[in-house]
Protein backbone atom coordinates (compact mmCIF):
# COMPACT_ATOMS: atom_id res chain seq x y z
CA UNK A 1 0.00 0.00 0.00
CA UNK A 2 2.86 2.37 0.83
CA UNK A 3 4.42 1.68 -2.57
CA UNK A 4 1.12 2.41 -4.28
CA UNK A 5 0.71 5.70 -2.38
CA UNK A 6 4.28 6.69 -3.13
CA UNK A 7 3.78 5.88 -6.80
CA UNK A 8 0.62 7.98 -6.93
CA UNK A 9 2.33 10.90 -5.24
CA UNK A 10 5.25 10.62 -7.65
CA UNK A 11 2.91 10.62 -10.64
CA UNK A 12 1.02 13.75 -9.58
CA UNK A 13 4.10 15.59 -8.27
CA UNK A 14 5.03 17.23 -11.64
CA UNK A 15 1.50 18.57 -12.10
CA UNK A 16 1.29 19.83 -8.54
CA UNK A 17 4.72 21.40 -8.87
CA UNK A 18 3.61 23.20 -12.04
CA UNK A 19 0.45 24.47 -10.33
CA UNK A 20 2.54 25.63 -7.38
CA UNK A 21 5.03 27.45 -9.60
CA UNK A 22 2.53 29.01 -12.00
CA UNK A 23 -0.43 29.80 -9.74
CA UNK A 24 0.21 29.54 -6.01
CA UNK A 25 3.59 31.26 -5.69
CA UNK A 26 2.69 34.24 -7.97
CA UNK A 27 -0.58 34.66 -6.06
CA UNK A 28 1.27 34.73 -2.74
CA UNK A 29 3.78 37.19 -4.16
CA UNK A 30 0.94 39.48 -5.27
CA UNK A 31 -0.51 39.36 -1.75
CA UNK A 32 2.88 40.42 -0.39
CA UNK A 33 3.29 43.11 -3.07
CA UNK A 34 -0.19 44.54 -2.42
CA UNK A 35 0.89 45.30 1.16
CA UNK A 36 3.99 47.23 0.03
CA UNK A 37 4.70 50.32 -2.03
CA UNK A 38 6.98 49.51 -4.93
CA UNK A 39 8.17 51.12 -8.15
CA UNK A 40 11.09 51.03 -10.58
CA UNK A 41 14.41 51.44 -8.79
CA UNK A 42 12.79 51.69 -5.35
CA UNK A 43 12.90 48.98 -2.71
CA UNK A 44 9.53 47.69 -1.57
CA UNK A 45 8.33 49.33 1.65
CA UNK A 46 5.67 47.96 3.96
CA UNK A 47 2.50 50.08 3.97
CA UNK A 48 -0.09 47.57 5.17
CA UNK A 49 -3.54 48.24 3.73
CA UNK A 50 -2.71 51.72 2.42
CA UNK A 51 -2.80 50.52 -1.19
CA UNK A 52 -6.31 49.21 -0.72
CA UNK A 53 -7.40 52.44 0.99
CA UNK A 54 -5.92 54.48 -1.84
CA UNK A 55 -7.74 52.46 -4.50
CA UNK A 56 -11.08 52.41 -2.68
CA UNK A 57 -10.88 56.20 -2.28
CA UNK A 58 -10.14 56.72 -5.99
CA UNK A 59 -13.13 57.84 -8.05
CA UNK A 60 -11.59 56.44 -11.22
CA UNK A 61 -11.55 52.98 -9.66
CA UNK A 62 -15.24 53.10 -8.82
CA UNK A 63 -16.07 54.36 -12.31
CA UNK A 64 -14.05 51.55 -13.86
CA UNK A 65 -15.74 49.02 -11.56
CA UNK A 66 -19.17 50.35 -12.56
CA UNK A 67 -18.27 50.15 -16.26
CA UNK A 68 -16.97 46.61 -15.79
CA UNK A 69 -20.10 45.44 -13.97
CA UNK A 70 -22.39 46.95 -16.62
CA UNK A 71 -20.46 45.46 -19.54
CA UNK A 72 -20.10 42.05 -17.88
CA UNK A 73 -23.77 41.71 -16.94
CA UNK A 74 -24.99 42.87 -20.35
CA UNK A 75 -22.49 40.83 -22.36
CA UNK A 76 -22.87 37.58 -20.42
CA UNK A 77 -26.67 37.57 -20.42
CA UNK A 78 -26.92 38.59 -24.09
CA UNK A 79 -24.49 35.79 -24.94
CA UNK A 80 -26.54 33.28 -22.94
CA UNK A 81 -29.77 34.29 -24.66
CA UNK A 82 -28.30 34.29 -28.17
CA UNK A 83 -26.31 31.09 -27.52
CA UNK A 84 -29.43 29.30 -26.27
CA UNK A 85 -31.52 30.44 -29.25
CA UNK A 86 -28.80 29.38 -31.68
CA UNK A 87 -28.38 26.00 -29.95
CA UNK A 88 -32.11 25.33 -30.20
CA UNK A 89 -32.12 26.40 -33.85
CA UNK A 90 -29.23 24.13 -34.79
CA UNK A 91 -30.65 21.20 -32.82
CA UNK A 92 -34.03 21.53 -34.52
CA UNK A 93 -32.50 20.99 -37.94
CA UNK A 94 -30.87 23.58 -40.15
CA UNK A 95 -29.96 23.46 -43.86
CA UNK A 96 -26.20 23.33 -44.52
CA UNK A 97 -25.55 22.76 -40.84
CA UNK A 98 -21.80 22.18 -41.21
CA UNK A 99 -21.32 25.39 -43.15
CA UNK A 100 -23.41 27.34 -40.66
CA UNK A 101 -21.45 25.86 -37.75
CA UNK A 102 -18.21 27.03 -39.37
CA UNK A 103 -19.69 30.52 -39.80
CA UNK A 104 -20.86 30.68 -36.18
CA UNK A 105 -17.55 29.42 -34.76
CA UNK A 106 -15.35 31.59 -37.01
CA UNK A 107 -15.15 34.61 -34.63
CA UNK A 108 -13.56 32.38 -31.97
CA UNK A 109 -10.60 31.82 -34.30
CA UNK A 110 -10.01 35.56 -34.77
CA UNK A 111 -7.44 37.21 -32.51
CA UNK A 112 -8.72 40.06 -30.37
CA UNK A 113 -6.22 42.49 -31.91
CA UNK A 114 -7.33 41.68 -35.46
CA UNK A 115 -10.99 41.88 -34.42
CA UNK A 116 -10.53 45.33 -32.87
CA UNK A 117 -8.71 46.64 -35.95
CA UNK A 118 -11.49 45.29 -38.17
CA UNK A 119 -14.27 46.74 -36.01
CA UNK A 120 -12.54 50.12 -35.74
CA UNK A 121 -12.63 50.35 -39.52
CA UNK A 122 -16.19 49.02 -39.90
CA UNK A 123 -17.60 51.43 -37.31
CA UNK A 124 -15.51 54.45 -38.27
CA UNK A 125 -18.02 57.36 -38.39
CA UNK A 126 -16.45 58.74 -41.56
CA UNK A 127 -15.55 55.75 -43.76
CA UNK A 128 -16.92 52.67 -41.97
CA UNK A 129 -19.26 50.34 -43.82
CA UNK A 130 -21.49 49.86 -40.78
CA UNK A 131 -21.68 53.62 -40.25
CA UNK A 132 -22.74 53.97 -43.89
CA UNK A 133 -25.48 51.33 -43.46
CA UNK A 134 -26.74 53.01 -40.28
CA UNK A 135 -26.92 56.33 -42.12
CA UNK A 136 -28.76 54.65 -45.00
CA UNK A 137 -31.57 53.54 -42.67
CA UNK A 138 -31.68 56.88 -40.87
CA UNK A 139 -29.77 55.89 -37.72
CA UNK A 140 -26.84 57.87 -36.29
CA UNK A 141 -23.36 56.37 -36.43
CA UNK A 142 -21.68 55.16 -33.26
CA UNK A 143 -19.36 58.02 -32.41
CA UNK A 144 -17.39 55.73 -30.09
CA UNK A 145 -14.21 57.85 -30.02
CA UNK A 146 -16.08 60.84 -28.49
CA UNK A 147 -19.28 59.55 -26.89
CA UNK A 148 -18.62 57.31 -23.83
CA UNK A 149 -21.98 55.55 -24.17
CA UNK A 150 -21.27 54.69 -27.80
CA UNK A 151 -17.84 53.42 -26.79
CA UNK A 152 -19.36 51.13 -24.15
CA UNK A 153 -21.95 49.84 -26.63
CA UNK A 154 -19.27 49.07 -29.21
CA UNK A 155 -17.09 47.28 -26.64
CA UNK A 156 -20.08 45.17 -25.55
CA UNK A 157 -21.00 44.29 -29.15
CA UNK A 158 -17.42 43.33 -29.95
CA UNK A 159 -17.12 41.16 -26.84
CA UNK A 160 -20.38 39.37 -27.65
CA UNK A 161 -19.26 38.74 -31.23
CA UNK A 162 -15.90 37.38 -30.13
CA UNK A 163 -17.06 35.07 -27.34
CA UNK A 164 -20.56 33.98 -28.37
CA UNK A 165 -19.14 30.79 -30.00
CA UNK A 166 -17.86 29.63 -26.60
CA UNK A 167 -21.30 29.91 -25.00
CA UNK A 168 -22.97 28.42 -28.05
CA UNK A 169 -20.73 25.33 -28.04
CA UNK A 170 -21.50 24.56 -24.39
CA UNK A 171 -25.26 24.99 -24.79
CA UNK A 172 -25.40 23.18 -28.13
CA UNK A 173 -23.56 20.17 -26.67
CA UNK A 174 -25.94 20.16 -23.70
CA UNK A 175 -28.96 20.30 -25.99
CA UNK A 176 -27.67 17.40 -28.11
CA UNK A 177 -27.18 15.36 -24.92
CA UNK A 178 -30.91 15.47 -24.12
CA UNK A 179 -32.37 12.04 -25.02
CA UNK A 180 -34.72 12.13 -28.00
CA UNK A 181 -37.03 9.66 -26.20
CA UNK A 182 -38.09 12.45 -23.85
CA UNK A 183 -39.27 14.59 -26.77
CA UNK A 184 -41.12 11.63 -28.27
CA UNK A 185 -42.88 11.04 -24.95
CA UNK A 186 -43.75 14.75 -24.69
CA UNK A 187 -45.12 14.71 -28.24
CA UNK A 188 -47.29 11.67 -27.47
CA UNK A 189 -48.64 13.48 -24.38
CA UNK A 190 -49.66 16.37 -26.61
CA UNK A 191 -47.05 18.89 -25.43
CA UNK A 192 -46.47 21.93 -27.62
CA UNK A 193 -43.00 23.09 -28.63
CA UNK A 194 -42.92 25.67 -25.85
CA UNK A 195 -44.08 23.13 -23.26
CA UNK A 196 -41.44 20.65 -24.42
CA UNK A 197 -38.79 23.32 -24.02
CA UNK A 198 -40.05 24.42 -20.60
CA UNK A 199 -40.59 20.94 -19.20
CA UNK A 200 -37.86 18.91 -20.92
CA UNK A 201 -35.11 20.97 -22.52
CA UNK A 202 -34.60 23.80 -20.07
CA UNK A 203 -34.48 21.75 -16.81
CA UNK A 204 -31.91 19.40 -18.34
CA UNK A 205 -29.60 22.10 -19.70
CA UNK A 206 -29.72 24.38 -16.64
CA UNK A 207 -26.34 23.04 -15.36
CA UNK A 208 -24.75 23.80 -18.75
CA UNK A 209 -26.25 27.30 -18.71
CA UNK A 210 -24.85 27.91 -15.23
CA UNK A 211 -21.40 26.63 -16.20
CA UNK A 212 -21.35 28.78 -19.34
CA UNK A 213 -22.46 31.84 -17.35
CA UNK A 214 -19.85 31.17 -14.67
CA UNK A 215 -16.96 30.89 -17.11
CA UNK A 216 -18.06 33.92 -19.09
CA UNK A 217 -18.50 36.04 -15.94
CA UNK A 218 -14.97 35.24 -14.82
CA UNK A 219 -13.46 35.83 -18.27
CA UNK A 220 -15.52 38.95 -19.02
CA UNK A 221 -14.58 40.56 -15.70
CA UNK A 222 -10.96 40.53 -16.92
CA UNK A 223 -11.97 42.42 -20.08
CA UNK A 224 -8.95 44.38 -21.31
CA UNK A 225 -7.95 44.01 -24.97
CA UNK A 226 -11.22 45.23 -26.47
CA UNK A 227 -11.31 48.37 -24.32
CA UNK A 228 -7.61 49.19 -24.48
CA UNK A 229 -7.27 48.73 -28.23
CA UNK A 230 -10.58 50.40 -29.06
CA UNK A 231 -10.88 53.41 -26.72
CA UNK A 232 -7.87 53.11 -24.34
CA UNK A 233 -10.35 53.96 -21.59
CA UNK A 234 -11.18 57.34 -23.13
CA UNK A 235 -12.49 59.87 -23.58
CA UNK A 236 -11.26 61.19 -20.20
CA UNK A 237 -11.14 57.65 -18.75
CA UNK A 238 -14.93 57.40 -19.07
CA UNK A 239 -14.89 53.92 -20.67
CA UNK A 240 -12.17 52.53 -18.44
CA UNK A 241 -12.64 49.06 -16.93
CA UNK A 242 -10.88 47.55 -13.92
CA UNK A 243 -8.27 45.70 -15.98
CA UNK A 244 -7.34 48.95 -17.76
CA UNK A 245 -7.19 50.72 -14.39
CA UNK A 246 -4.78 48.03 -13.16
CA UNK A 247 -2.65 48.40 -16.29
CA UNK A 248 -2.40 52.17 -15.85
CA UNK A 249 -1.48 51.85 -12.18
CA UNK A 250 1.29 49.38 -13.00
CA UNK A 251 2.78 50.67 -16.26
CA UNK A 252 1.85 54.35 -16.48
CA UNK A 253 2.10 55.37 -12.83
CA UNK A 254 4.58 52.60 -11.85
CA UNK A 255 2.61 51.84 -8.69
CA UNK A 256 3.12 48.10 -8.52
CA UNK A 257 1.70 47.74 -5.02
CA UNK A 258 -1.52 49.51 -5.98
CA UNK A 259 -1.75 47.40 -9.14
CA UNK A 260 -1.36 44.20 -7.10
CA UNK A 261 -4.08 45.37 -4.71
CA UNK A 262 -6.32 46.12 -7.71
CA UNK A 263 -5.73 42.58 -8.93
CA UNK A 264 -6.96 41.11 -5.68
CA UNK A 265 -9.98 43.42 -5.68
CA UNK A 266 -10.73 42.08 -9.18
CA UNK A 267 -10.66 38.55 -7.77
CA UNK A 268 -13.11 39.54 -5.02
CA UNK A 269 -15.37 41.33 -7.52
CA UNK A 270 -15.48 38.40 -9.93
CA UNK A 271 -16.27 36.01 -7.07
CA UNK A 272 -19.14 38.24 -5.91
CA UNK A 273 -20.57 38.34 -9.43
CA UNK A 274 -20.18 34.57 -9.79
CA UNK A 275 -21.54 33.73 -6.32
CA UNK A 276 -25.24 33.46 -7.35
CA UNK A 277 -24.33 31.11 -10.20
CA UNK A 278 -22.09 29.00 -7.94
CA UNK A 279 -24.89 28.77 -5.38
CA UNK A 280 -27.41 27.71 -8.02
CA UNK A 281 -24.96 25.21 -9.52
CA UNK A 282 -24.40 23.68 -6.06
CA UNK A 283 -28.17 23.37 -5.65
CA UNK A 284 -28.49 21.63 -9.01
CA UNK A 285 -25.73 19.16 -8.11
CA UNK A 286 -27.34 18.46 -4.73
CA UNK A 287 -30.70 17.91 -6.44
CA UNK A 288 -29.12 15.45 -8.90
CA UNK A 289 -27.35 13.62 -6.10
CA UNK A 290 -30.61 13.28 -4.18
Amino acid sequence: MRETLATRLALIAPTQGLVLAVLVLPALYLVWLSLHTSSFGIDARWVGLDNYRHILADGYFWRSLKNTAIIVLVVVHVELLLGLLMALLFASGLPMKRVMLAVVLAPYAVSEVAAVVMWRYLFDPEVGHVAYLLAAVGLPALDWAVNPLHGMVLVALLSVWLHLPFTFMILYAARLAVPTELYEAARIDGASGWQAFRRVTFPLIVPAILIAALFRLIFAFRLFSEVWLLTSGGPARSTEVVAVYLYLEAFRYNAFGAAAATGWLMVVGSLLLAAPYLWRLARERAKDAA
